[in-house]
């Protein structure tokens, strides 16, 4: 038998903890391991528990969501970060998609997203909200256009590599990838490893951030 994702649940409030440790825990293939009231607290608790997922509040007291996934990353913990944030409080999702949280969903989400989400970056892969993928590619709009020709962090790849990071910065899974450039799943796996590797990513979502950063991809472009 498979074992339960761990999940550790980071929020200031008692009653958010209670409710997403109730829904969580009603599922076979899930279990919350322990809690945190702020961030240094997820810090502590991550060390101690050693969860597979925290489940972290952006805006809580003392150290916030933020600082702690950047801590916590930055220390090498394997736990995946699925960020919780409210519509009109995310100024700092940006942030956190560059300190490496593997997901991002909006509090008030339907139970069934929220268990999608914590199974889906459990499996090592990266989710974003619809509603916050749409405010981020509004944001990016307004930034003045980027410069033109292959920005200098992509030029340690091969030519081969920069046509799928282009292809994993759109947002685009394995599959589609090798159906786009006829290669087989097995090479594209291996080039999306290489990629991440050469250019220090943690995860797909973070070469999503880095294309769109760098204007190998414009908004409109995803998949």
């Amino acid at each position: 038998m498979t074992a339960p994702i761990r999940v550790l649940v980071a929020d200031d409030q008692t009653m958010v903890r209670e409710g997403l440790r109730m829904i969580l825990d009603a599922q076979d293939d899930i279990e919350v391991v322990g809690e945190a009231g702020d961030g240094a607290a997820a810090i502590r608790e991550t060390a101690r528990h050693r969860p597979d997922v925290v489940l972290m509040d952006i805006r809580m007291p003392g150290m916030d969501g933020l600082q702690a996934t950047e801590r916590l990353l930055r220390g090498g913990t394997s736990a995946r970060v699925l960020v919780l944030t409210t519509f009109g409080h995310d100024q700092y999702l940006y942030a956190a998609m560059r300190a490496g949280a593997s997901g991002f969903l909006l509090k008030d989400s339907p139970r069934g997203q929220l268990i999608h989400a914590v199974r889906t970056v459990a499996d090592g892969s990266a989710l974003l909200d619809p509603v916050l993928t749409r405010r981020l590619i509004e944001e990016w709009v307004r930034r003045p256009p980027p410069a033109v020709g292959v920005p200098d962090t992509l030029r340690r790849l091969t030519a081969r590599e920069l046509e799928v990071f282009g292809e994993l910065a759109r947002g685009r899974s394995n599959a589609e990838i090798a159906a786009t450039l006829v290669l087989s799943e097995t090479t594209v796996k291996s080039h999306v490893a290489h990629v991440l590797e050469k250019l220090g990513l943690r995860d797909r979502i973070q070469a999503v951030v880095l294309g769109y950063e760098c204007g190998l991809v414009r908004p409109g472009e995803g998949a």
